[in-house]
């Protein structure tokens, strides 16, 4: 690590804090990207993503390696118990369709983008202290080697990008401004030999599922119910919650996966409110996960992180007084009604009519953001009337 001040310290090295740090050093600015696990390792994720993280990884120049491995998505299914409603998914933007990519090769390929715009990574390694001035702004970060060695590395400012239980947003102590009131639980796993078309999303009263053809021919598939419910249940088995689930939900993937293969193990989360929390301070800031965390039965915290992260560099290099401020609304903007709609899909309390009313609003939401991240792409371009960023232009 360099001895002279980064121009930012970016802790979190997944789809949030990778595109951080990867935009930051592409505008030249000296980068320090951190992460306790190694580059390209799995952990919990819906895969899916939207338009909008699609267009951006278009614009970034790195869609190429996710759709060499990764299987076009051109249409979404969604079923409301005996009712199936297609939508196409239309080439636009530069971009075939959608991609639904593990997190195995998400995650490396921004790392790869960020080291090859000149940002330094380390890993096997924690914050555990920020470090201060007499006026209280962040100015460093105490980082914590897997041997137990501590460093202390000075940055213009620390980004928290790890995660939604965030060891940064709780050191600079970052307040939760909103939070969500439901929670959906799921079990997923990956899937060989299960042939499906498109996302394919499935609702009954109570329950969801959802398949999403992803890289190396194999096919998430997850289950979702009620927190109580996953918490009566699965001392009695994960496999049997997850078939029961299927059962209930999506009748015709339970009995597809009778002919599939189930590759590794289930993957289980037990479901926690969304939340979104104070995105900066003095010296500090948050993205992705570690600044909003919104439930993940709408698939869109990949297209979240990718956008909070283009959201945020800008800020950074703009380096005015306003600039911060302005991510944060931006970001609320872009993320609040989709998070209160995201809340309200996770009761799983709703009739068939109702969801479906949930979802139609949902594609207008996401629309908007779509015209929000190409104004992002096109400086000369404003946003459509409406979307995020149409009053004021997104620092």
């Amino acid at each position: 690590m360099k001895n002279a001040p980064y121009d930012a310290i970016v802790i979190g090295a997944r789809c949030a804090g990778a595109s951080t740090a990867m935009l930051l050093a592409r505008k030249g600015l000296r980068v320090l990207l951190v992460d306790r696990a190694p580059p390209g390792s799995d952990t919990l994720s819906t895969h899916a993503l939207m338009r909008g993280g699609v267009l951006q990884l278009h614009r970034w120049g790195l869609l190429h390696e996710i759709a060499a491995v990764t299987p076009v998505i051109r249409s979404a299914t969604f079923h409301y118990a005996e009712e199936a409603i297609a939508v196409p998914i239309k080439a636009r933007d530069g971009v075939d369709g959608l991609f639904a990519p593990r997190r195995t090769l998400l995650d490396r390929v921004l790392v790869d983008g960020a080291r090859a715009a000149g940002a330094e990574a380390v890993f096997s390694a924690s914050a555990v202290e920020l470090v201060r001035d007499r006026r209280d702004r962040v100015t460093g970060v105490v980082l914590a080697g897997a041997d137990g060695t501590r460093t202390t590395v000075a940055g213009r400012i620390v980004v928290g990008a790890d995660g939604l239980r965030s060891r940064v947003a709780s050191l600079a102590g970052a307040a939760v401004e909103r939070e969500g009131r439901h929670a959906t639980a799921v079990l997923y796993g990956h899937w060989s030999g299960l042939k499906v078309e498109g996302y394919d999303w499935h609702f009954r009263p109570g329950v969801g599922a959802g398949a999403i053809p992803t890289n190396d021919g194999r096919t998430c598939l997850f289950a979702g119910m009620p927190r109580s419910r996953f918490a009566d249940e699965l001392p009695r088995g994960a496999s049997a919650l997850y078939d029961r689930v299927l059962a209930e939900a999506a009748p015709e993937l339970a009995g597809a996966v009778r002919g599939a293969r189930l590759e590794s193990k289930l993957w289980p989360f037990a479901g926690t409110p969304g939340f979104m929390r104070r995105a900066w301070g003095p010296g500090w800031a948050l993205v992705g996960d570690a600044g909003m965390f919104r439930d993940p039965i709408t698939a869109h915290g990949i297209t979240d992180a990718l956008r909070d992260a283009e959201l945020l560099a800008r800020a950074i290099v703009q380096g005015t007084d306003g600039a911060m401020p302005e991510y944060q609304r931006a970001r609320d903007d872009a993320a609040l009604r989709i998070f209160e709609l995201s809340d309200a899909i996770a009761s799983l309390a709703w009739d068939l009519d109702r969801v479906k009313e949930l979802h139609e609003e949902l594609t207008k939401q996401m629309s908007r953001e779509v015209h929000l991240l190409r104004a992002l792409g096109d400086p000369g371009a404003r946003p459509a009337e409406g979307s995020p960023g149409a009053t004021t232009q997104a620092a």
